[in-house]
């Protein structure tokens, strides 16, 4: 633990330094961009929880509810299409739908004749749940970044838009 007077230790530039050390011409500048990037997902994973206990919400229903919500009105999409919009199985969907159908905050209607794509909608309960459970949350998650000038906040997220393009690319041609 470190005291107000010492130095706080950067451990991505500590590896890279002992990793300089003991293999010299050993390529390490990831580390300084990679190692950062693990830590703050991890702090940042860390206090969206806490967050989001003090919210009263799981990630999973608030990913759901959000997901509806940002679809516009009538506020309403297939199964299908909200696998595809969370990024999860057809499973993971169903699970997320019981969840959020037995707290009031969606339902499920009738699918439209000759298809088995089944429309859920948020309800009122679920429409006032996102958006108190989603101000909460921003409004918290911008306080996490404002350590940052505006003008530093949009050159990250250009830089981390271009590296995560460039990964979501990779993973596809490996696919």
């Amino acid at each position: 633990m470190t005291t107000p007077d010492q130095p706080r230790i950067d451990r991505a530039e500590e590896i890279s330094r002992a990793w300089r050390r003991e293999q010299p011409g050993l390529p390490v500048d990831s580390i300084g961009i990679l190692t950062r990037i693990h830590h703050a997902a991890k702090l940042l994973a860390d206090e969206r929880r806490r967050t989001l206990t003090q919210i009263g919400m799981d990630a999973a229903t608030l990913d759901l509810l959000s997901t509806l919500r940002r679809s516009g009105q009538p506020y309403r999409l297939s199964t299908r299409e909200l696998a595809t919009r969370c990024l999860i199985t057809p499973g993971a969907v169903t699970q997320r739908v019981d969840r959020a159908q037995h707290e009031g905050f969606v339902r499920r209607l009738a699918a439209d004749p000759g298809t088995r794509a089944v429309p859920v909608e948020l309800t009122p309960e679920g429409h006032h749940a996102v958006e108190n459970a989603v101000d909460g949350l921003l409004n918290y998650e911008q306080g996490l970044i404002e350590v940052l000038s505006p003008q530093d906040q949009q050159e990250l997220g250009r830089l981390l838009a271009v590296l995560v393009q460039d990964l979501n690319d990779r993973a596809h041609h490996h696919t």
